[in-house]
């Protein structure tokens, strides 16, 4: 059911960064994230990890920060330690969207009744479910703002999307998608774009109507792609895949972090927020899966169109003052780097053309999580 939105006095910041386990020799997932949990936890009991949807994930989950640097450098800690364990196990760990050739009727789901409900419910579809995302979850003042924040976040999707994309493989083919998580992920019923609520009224009316349902009864909860989260006063931003690395992870927290500010500042000087069409903001969520930071985008309601790399080079410069208020000015400033380096899912595929094999692209993503490494 409902729950009242517990307000935030301040913009904090979580973040939830989601990682696989696999076998540094097959380079294939294995269902050990529990184990892996387990043997850390044990030593740092105030690590928060979660145990997600399926055995070979593992969740790093921050506490509540002021801050990019401060959320990221608990991460980077609680990684350390997750490493140590996993070379204790003769394990490795790995980030990116999606596995690009595991078996997803070979990896089983976590003992969570609500996991169980959606395989259940969702049967194929929810079964493919390989894919790993990163959540940042910004503190907001009042529930009124909630969803006008929400819908001007809608417009800019693919800015959040492609820096983070890294998501070509599946099944042991290269998709020619960016983010192949994206179409993955919208399969689920509950999952995909949220509705332009014009109201938290118009929130809570539609919780109503899917606990009477059922709906809820099954998944737990809506699985949007930007979503409320009442209990902790957020507003929770879940577009971006998963990137291999703290990096380019602190670049697009900062990001969101600065997005959801900007609006709530907007709000205060008594400025409108912008919106798309629905129509619009679906396709540039699908260019943006499709092509990454190669897309063209629809940037008006007159259906005007820029390359993405354009528009997201002018809203670093817009966001700036804010970046420096919220202390992570260096952070947003590595969005341009990731377009230098190549994204995540076109160093990917450069390296399976180039091999013609999925297990060196595992391997060279794998070593980004220790070679890219944060600002500061």
């Amino acid at each position: 059911m409902a729950q009242s939105f517990k307000r935030s006095p301040k913009p904090t910041l979580g973040v939830e960064w989601e990682v696989g386990v696999i076998d540094p020799v097959t380079r294939d997932l294995v269902p050990r994230a529990v184990e892996l949990i387990d043997l850390v936890n044990d030593r740092h009991s105030e690590i928060h990890f979660e145990r997600e949807f399926l055995q070979n994930t593992v969740e790093l989950v921050t506490g509540i920060h002021d801050s990019v640097p401060s959320a990221v450098a608990e991460l980077h800690d609680d990684l350390e330690a997750l490493r140590v364990g996993a070379n204790e196990l003769g394990l490795k760990l790995w980030a990116s969207g999606s596995h690009p050739f595991s078996d997803f009727r070979k990896q089983p789901v976590s003992a969570k009744m609500t996991y169980a409900e959606i395989i259940n419910r969702t049967q194929y579809w929810g079964q493919q479910m390989l894919i790993w995302g990163i959540h940042a979850h910004v503190g907001v003042s009042h529930e009124d703002r909630v969803w006008p924040i929400i819908n001007a976040l809608m417009t800019k999707y693919p800015h959040l999307l492609a820096p983070s994309a890294s998501s070509p493989g599946w099944d042991g083919i290269d998709t020619g998608y960016a983010s192949n998580r994206t179409m993955l992920y919208q399969q689920l019923p509950t999952a995909g774009m949220p509705y332009q609520f014009g109201s938290w009224q118009e929130w809570l009316n539609f919780e109503h109507d899917q606990a009477t349902s059922g709906v809820t009864n099954h998944t737990g909860s809506m699985h949007f792609d930007i979503r409320p989260a009442a209990k902790w006063g957020t507003i929770e931003i879940r577009v971006s895949d998963a990137t291999s690395n703290l990096r380019e992870l602190s670049a697009l927290v900062a990001l969101a972090h600065c997005l959801v500010v900007y609006y709530d500042r907007k709000i205060d000087r008594g400025e409108d927020l912008p919106t798309l069409q629905p129509w619009h903001v679906a396709e540039n969520k699908w260019r943006a899966a499709r092509y990454g930071m190669e897309a063209l985008v629809i940037t008006s309601r007159d259906t005007e169109e820029r390359w993405i790399t354009q528009e997201l080079d002018e809203l670093i410069d817009e966001l700036m003052p804010v970046a420096h208020d919220l202390d992570c000015a260096p952070e947003l400033a590595l969005i341009p780097e990731i377009s230098e380096r190549a994204a995540g899912y076109s160093r990917q595929r450069r390296l399976f053309q180039l091999e013609g094999d999925w297990k060196p692209v595992i391997d060279k993503t794998a070593a980004e999580m220790w070679e890219l490494r944060p600002e500061r």
